[in-house]
């Protein structure tokens, strides 16, 4: 027993002399965190989305983002690289392979699917399935890892692009460095030339468009905030916060075009995440352990309603996150919800009242 035990120790010393003298994978610097704010008011739990009705249970897993062509269909894209689409009937067909990992989707105004493939870059899916690539770069610089996207009258195609450095294999590894590695970015389809919006972004997610199109929101998911792109008036090129200090992850961001934005939240604040931000050392040990010991979303299902001045004046939860969690995108059709989840097996369906 001694014997065994000296081994066991010997081993734990040797994981542990190992996890200190291995170099980093990441340059992490401090951040001094907001207080999470209470959930309390137009943000106190309740179990609305547990009443959510569930499609395509146990055929699709991680459905990021949704979206909804003309006849009713769904779309979602899936973590092996096919864009999966749910029939008016709710059977379940793969209707397309990116070999890549398909996020943001948005249907143009021609009928074809603009998608953000986080690592084939900006893609156009016409009705026959037939894939064309946009673009992978800008100014010569490949993406890194293409995100989310919204589409104005227009044309203009509005994207983001995640992070620079990792991929989306490693988005735990961006999280921990704390540098903005993110920027947001435009394609014109008249000219096929892709334009740096904003720079420096930590790690920017979602995007919509507002009602008038005079601007363009775009998550700032490591920041815990929405960033406000003006696209018109005495602002246009500028930009400003738009909703500050959330009580979680803000992912994917949708617009109604009728005055009301869906922010998804795939978790709520970690404590731990913000504990650690302060202190690199700390984050740069976190980023040699294991997978299983990196911070792990909190199974919650959270949705915010804000209006086109950033207030918060709905919240939908599911607190088990039993029914719906990891919540990354929302998008308003025909008086339903359609809810998309980066990590679970099912597309949430919600009815607004």
């Amino acid at each position: 027993m001694k014997k065994t035990l000296l081994v066991i120790f010997s081993i734990l010393m040797l994981a542990i002399i190992a996890l200190l003298i291995y170099p980093s994978p990441i340059d992490s610097v401090a951040w001094n965190p907001p207080t999470a704010p209470q959930l309390t008011g137009p943000t106190a739990p309740n179990n609305l989305l547990k009443s959510a009705q569930l499609l395509a249970l146990g055929e699709v897993y991680g459905p990021e983002d949704v979206a909804i062509d003309q006849q009713g269909r769904i779309y979602a894209g899936t973590q092996d690289g096919f864009i999966k689409r749910v029939l008016t009937d709710g059977n379940v067909e793969t209707w397309v392979d990116t070999k890549g990992r398909p996020l943001g989707l948005q249907f143009d105004h021609d009928g074809n699917l603009i998608v953000c493939d986080a690592y084939k870059g900006l893609l156009s899916i016409n009705p026959a399935a037939e894939i064309t690539v946009l673009t992978t770069a800008v100014n010569g610089v490949p993406f890194g890892f293409v995100d989310d996207v919204d589409i104005a009258s227009d044309g203009k195609i509005y994207f983001t692009d995640a992070s620079s450095k990792w991929n989306q294999g490693n988005y735990m590894l961006d999280l921990l460095e704390t540098r903005p590695y993110g920027q947001f970015l435009v394609y014109d389809p008249a000219d096929k030339t892709t334009t740096t919006l904003i720079e420096n972004m930590y790690f920017s997610n979602g995007v919509a468009v507002s009602e008038h199109e005079d601007f363009v929101l775009i998550n700032e998911t490591w920041r815990y905030r929405v960033i406000r792109y003006w696209l018109k008036g005495e602002k246009a090129g500028s930009h400003d916060i738009f909703i500050d200090n959330l009580p979680g992850f803000p992912d994917g961001i949708s617009a109604n075009r009728k005055g009301r934005f869906w922010l998804a939240l795939p978790t709520l604040r970690l404590p731990a995440m913000d504990s650690m931000h302060p202190k690199p050392w700390l984050k740069n040990l976190s980023a040699k352990l294991p997978d299983w010991l990196k911070p792990k979303p909190i199974d919650y299902g959270f949705i915010l309603g804000l209006d086109e001045k950033g207030n918060i004046v709905i919240s939908l939860h599911d607190p088990s996150g039993e029914n719906l969690r990891e919540i990354t995108s929302v998008e308003e059709h025909d008086g339903f919800l359609y809810i998309g989840s980066l990590g679970n097996d099912r597309i949430g369906r919600f009815v607004l009242e």
